[in-house]
């Protein structure tokens, strides 16, 4: 527990000024752990990124994950959809000429590693493109779940919410997480509501970024359970990888922006 604050509290270090800077900087900061994750997917498949279909998967993602500003030189209609389908084509090429070294099954884990991850990412950068305490709203929300569901799950928790995924979390917790992301939420927009958004849909909101944040924390470990691993990879000591600490993330943003287009 000791080395996992003390890891938490260096990466936040590290990151909350990237995150305060956005811009360039961090898009080079996200791009450079939207790899790593690449990596951490892959090599869970026993794939390497480098190798020629790594290299391609990687490329994919990075070009998911820039916004359009940064991509002046891909022709006018080539879009998001266009892409990923270019580079399920190229890898299913692969799969002819690599004499059953790299299967269909291989080409599926990697396009869906570039829309995963790349997608993710790209409306990470979007919302701290709104700003940047909108951002840590989200993170917020994310975090206080997580230790909302840890305390109370502890305390309380009895009932397993998927015990044969993640034996450790219960109900009683996950539960716990959301109502403590509301009280985040709540106190949070009582001072900073750019949006305006009422009490209610405050609520609803919370409620909604919560579950999908649960949600993309037992998704990646059901990965881990099917590939036989207890963490992504070891690039932050008590944490795991960066899929371990960004699985919830990788959830969350998108589903932040559809809410937002949905109200407004």
């Amino acid at each position: 527990m000791k080395e996992r604050v003390i890891t938490g509290i260096v990466a936040a270090a590290v990151f909350i000024p990237f995150l305060w800077i956005g811009g360039l900087a961090l898009q080079l900061l996200m791009t450079a752990i939207g790899l790593i994750a690449v990596q951490e997917l892959l090599k869970m498949k026993k794939l390497t990124i480098f190798s020629v279909e790594g290299i391609i998967t990687a490329l994919a993602t990075i070009l998911l994950m820039l916004p359009e500003s940064y991509l002046h030189f891909i022709p006018d209609g080539i879009d998001a959809m266009l892409l990923i389908y270019l580079e399920a084509l190229i890898l299913f090429v692969f799969t002819v000429f690599s004499r059953n070294d790299f299967t269909f099954d291989d080409a599926a884990a990697s396009v869906l590693t570039s829309l995963y991850v790349g997608r993710g990412f790209y409306y990470f950068m979007q919302t701290r493109d709104i700003g940047f305490w909108m951002v840590l709203l989200v993170l917020f929300i994310i975090w206080g779940t997580d230790i909302g569901a840890y305390m109370i799950g502890r305390k309380i928790g009895k009932n397993k919410l998927a015990p044969t995924i993640s034996p450790n979390k219960t109900i009683e917790g996950s539960v716990g997480g959301s109502i403590a992301a509301v009280l985040i939420a709540i106190v949070f927009f009582h001072y900073y509501n750019p949006l305006g958004l009422s009490m209610g849909l405050q609520i609803m909101l919370a409620v909604l970024l919560s579950v999908c944040g649960q949600m993309g924390d037992l998704v990646e470990s059901a990965f881990k359970r099917y590939f036989g691993v207890k963490d992504a990879g070891k690039i932050l000591p008590g944490h795991g990888g960066m899929l371990d600490r960004f699985d919830s993330t990788l959830f969350v943003m998108p589903v932040f922006h559809i809410f937002l287009h949905f109200i407004f």
